[in-house]
């Protein structure tokens, strides 16, 4: 069966980076978007950062813009958020999640990881 099973997060200070992993199984990673999300308690998942199969497009939120960097190395069927200038609002579950489309909205990714806790203290 397909498993997305994702890994580095943490506790970080403000200002510092994590770097998150979610290597998957039981598909063809380098024909699927792969896709970042995290959830707050009581809020909806949000778009973090999408990548298409072969890694050529990218999407960010705003929020994240030019301080989270996605990327993919099909070779070891894991894809990677790279995360720096970390605030304490970026504190929360983040998931990794696989679909046919590089687009924004949840429901639109088939397949999910367990999520990772990433918190940054202030």
């Amino acid at each position: 069966q397909v498993q997305l099973v994702e890994s580095g997060g943490g506790l970080v200070q403000a200002g510092g980076s994590l770097r998150l992993s979610c290597t998957a199984s039981g598909l063809t990673f380098s024909t699927y978007t792969m896709a970042w999300f995290r959830q707050a308690p009581g809020k909806e998942r949000a778009f973090v950062a999408g990548i298409s199969p072969n890694g050529g497009s990218t999407s960010y939120a705003d929020s994240v813009k030019g301080r989270f960097t996605i990327s993919r190395d099909n070779a070891k069927n894991t894809a990677y958020l790279q995360m720096n200038s970390l605030q304490p609002d970026d504190t929360t579950v983040y998931y990794c999640a696989a679909g046919v489309r590089l687009v924004t909205m949840s429901r639109d990714y088939r397949y999910w990881g367990q999520g990772t806790q990433v918190t940054v203290s202030s």
